[in-house]
C-alpha cells in the first residue's frame, strides 16, 4: 500500500480506534493489521512518533500502568479535543472519499 495514502489517513485511524478504548502501542499496531486485513502494517518505528505529535498536540494522553501480564505499558486514550479533531477528520474524509469516487466513476457537477 502507498504510505502517502496511509499518512494521511493515519491519525483519522489512531484517533478512531481511541474512541473506542485505550490501547498501548503494540495492542494497537496489531488491532490496525487485523482490522484491516494485513494491509495496514505500522512499524513501531512509525507509531510512536505520530502518538507524541498527536500527544504534543493534545490529540491523546498517555499514562503507565501495569498490564495482565505485569509488565508496564504506556497506555494511549483520546481527549476531548481529540474527539473534536476527529469528527473533522472523519468529515474530511468523507468529502475526500465521496469526491475520489466521483472522479473514479466519471460522475460530478461544476464547481461554482
Amino acid at each position: 500500500m502507498d504510505k502517502g495514502l496511509i499518512g494521511g489517513s493515519t491519525v483519522l485511524m489512531l484517533l478512531s480506534l481511541l474512541q473506542e478504548k485505550e490501547y498501548y502501542g503494540y495492542e494497537i499496531i496489531k488491532e490496525i493489521e487485523q482490522r484491516s486485513n494485513c494491509i495496514f502494517q505500522f512499524k513501531e518505528g512509525t507509531l510512536y512518533p505520530v502518538l507524541h505529535r498527536m500527544e504534543s498536540q493534545g490529540l491523546v494522553k498517555s499514562y503507565k500502568a501495569t498490564a495482565e501480564t505485569g509488565k508496564e505499558r504506556k497506555y494511549y486514550q483520546i481527549t476531548v479535543k481529540g474527539k473534536t479533531q476527529l469528527a473533522k477528520e472523519k468529515e474530511q474524509w468523507n468529502a475526500f472519499t465521496i469526491s475520489v469516487k466521483k472522479v473514479l466513476g466519471g460522475a460530478g457537477y461544476a464547481c461554482p
